[in-house]
């Protein structure tokens, strides 16, 4: 199995940025599909952006569309979410999932894709 482990989460103002690390272990990273999902307090788990094993294919959440860029670097075997121009509404627990797939171009935007998550990173956007 793969082991994930975010980073990068924090406090800053809205309009500001954050870039997430998730890092992978255990496992060759580039046999996996991966994405960003967030919970914020009182709330379900929501999707936020997914990338495709070989990073060429990507899918966003519009509420982050044009804001947020998921990346991957599988030679340093880490996910990463490139958050910018953020807002109060940002405001959540940020978890990285992956799951082992065959295709390497698909993009997955459900909870029930992912078997691996990691533990999650707050982050806290103030207006």
């Amino acid at each position: 199995q793969v082991h994930l482990v975010e980073s990068g989460g924090g406090y800053v103002q809205a309009g500001g940025s954050l870039r997430l690390s998730c890092a992978a272990s255990g496992r060759t990273f580039s046999n996996y599909a991966a994405g960003w999902f967030r919970q914020a307090p009182g709330q379900e788990r929501e999707f936020v952006a997914a990338i495709s094993r070989n990073g060429v294919n990507t899918y966003y959440t519009d509420s982050v569309e044009g804001r947020f860029t998921i990346s991957r670097d599988n030679a340093k075997n880490t996910l990463y979410l490139h958050m910018n121009t953020l807002k109060s509404e940002d405001t959540a627990v940020y978890y990285c999932a992956a799951d082992w797939r065959a295709s390497t171009m698909l993009v997955y935007s459900t909870s029930e894709d992912y078997d691996y998550w990691g533990q999650g990173t707050q982050v806290t956007v103030s207006s």
